[in-house]
């Protein structure tokens, strides 16, 4: 007894139209190829944005409570971000605000900056103004190592680490 997909493969394999198929197949493929636009650096936009604060003084906890949530809550409400990203060390915060692919650069860190300076009064005394770093998709790395070992020291790693990346170079 055949299945489903047996009478289905049954099928396809006695009609006279299957070859056809597949040749029109094969050549859509080709001419999707052929007329697909490529390059060979495309320039992908997706603008990202470091915001950090320092706070001298602060504890981790701190710095979470009062600056960081805080911040990540109004970084949230600016037209077009995808995601926010934060750290919270002991005396600094830092958020990572990407916004989608195509947002306009100057736009998105005109709107972050407004939206930073209009809640700035929400921010407690003695933290600094927040120093804003624009990254584009060309400053993230394409690929990571780790050097781990037993026997070798911080240091040593350290020294291979430079020389492998000279190589790669």
């Amino acid at each position: 007894m055949i299945g489903t997909a047996g009478k289905i493969a049954k099928a396809f394999i006695k009609s006279k139209l299957t070859p056809l198929i597949v040749i029109a197949s094969l050549i859509l493929g080709v001419f999707a190829v052929i007329i697909t636009p490529r390059e060979e650096e495309p320039q992908i936009v997706v603008p990202m944005i470091d915001v950090f604060v320092s706070a001298h003084g602060f504890s981790a906890k701190e710095i979470e409570e009062r600056v960081t949530k805080p911040m990540e809550k109004f970084l949230w409400e600016i037209k077009g971000v995808e995601y926010v990203y934060s750290i919270s060390k002991p005396g600094m915060s830092m958020a990572i605000v990407r916004f989608y692919v195509g947002q306009d650069m100057e736009k998105s860190i005109v709107n972050l900056y407004n939206k930073l300076w209009s809640n700035f009064d929400k921010i407690p005394h003695g933290v600094s103004q927040p120093l804003v770093k624009p990254k584009s998709i060309d400053d993230v790395p394409i690929l990571t190592f780790t050097l781990w070992s037993d026997r070798y020291t911080g240091y040593e790693l350290r020294r291979v680490a430079l020389e492998v990346a000279d190589e790669l170079k």
